[in-house]
């Protein structure tokens, strides 16, 4: 499996036939600097929560590509709501499925998820989340926007392989406490996300790989690792 940087906390998944991308956060992002060109033959797209730095590019996706949104059940009703020619998977915290061909876990996440509109109105974007996503024997744990929680502990019995983890702070857990989630997850190698796109969220990742007891992918955008 191929993964690929795409800023914040996007990333693109590649294994074969199988091509994922998560909290598409690229329009507006000037961290990112990649365009929405090269998605063609998207399959999955995975929405950890509503808020727009991950949300993102997730419908104009869906509409160009025939790409599934994967997020959580109110998220995706409201989505199918506003938005023609979209197709949606709805999940909840704890469920598993199998949604073509990848074998999906939403997690827990300890943070917000509603939405704006235009006319100001804010609307419930429902429970935030997390993914495990496994893939041709390769697992990814992606914890969305998230405070440390004792839940990360269970993942432990997951096998992870990577876990991308937020450590820019302010709105989501710090480098300190992204170690002791990592400590909980226990994953073969680390990849730092959320962080520096936005003042509040400064973060040294070069720091938080000298303090992991695991191994750390400090990635920049549009750097791909193989696992």
């Amino acid at each position: 499996m191929n993964i690929t940087f795409l800023g914040h906390s996007a990333f693109y998944l590649e294994s074969g036939d199988y091509q994922a991308i998560i909290d598409p956060f690229i329009t507006g992002n000037a961290a990112s600097q990649i365009g929405l060109d090269g998605f063609e033959h998207l399959t999955h797209i995975f929405v950890t929560h509503a808020h727009g730095d991950h949300l993102g590019d997730a419908v104009t996706l869906a509409q160009k590509t025939g790409a599934k949104i994967v997020t959580n059940f109110e998220l995706a009703n409201y989505l199918t709501m506003h938005h023609d020619g979209i197709s949606v998977h709805p999940m909840h915290i704890g469920g598993r499925a199998i949604v073509d061909g990848v074998i999906i876990k939403m997690t827990p996440a300890l943070h917000g998820s509603g939405i704006m509109t235009e006319e100001g109105q804010i609307y419930s974007g429902g429970t935030p989340c997390g993914f495990l996503i496994e893939h041709d024997n390769k697992k990814i744990y992606h914890a969305g926007d998230t405070g440390l929680t004792m839940d990360m502990q269970l993942l432990e019995m997951e096998h992870v392989d990577i876990a991308m983890l937020p450590i820019g702070g302010n709105f989501t857990m710090d480098m300190d406490d992204a170690v002791r989630a990592a400590d909980f997850v226990q994953p073969k190698a680390i990849i730092p996300m959320h962080y520096n796109t936005f003042p509040p969220i400064q973060a040294d990742p070069y720091a938080f790989a000298d303090k992991a007891a695991y191994p750390v992918h400090v990635m920049n955008t549009g750097d791909i690792i193989s696992i």
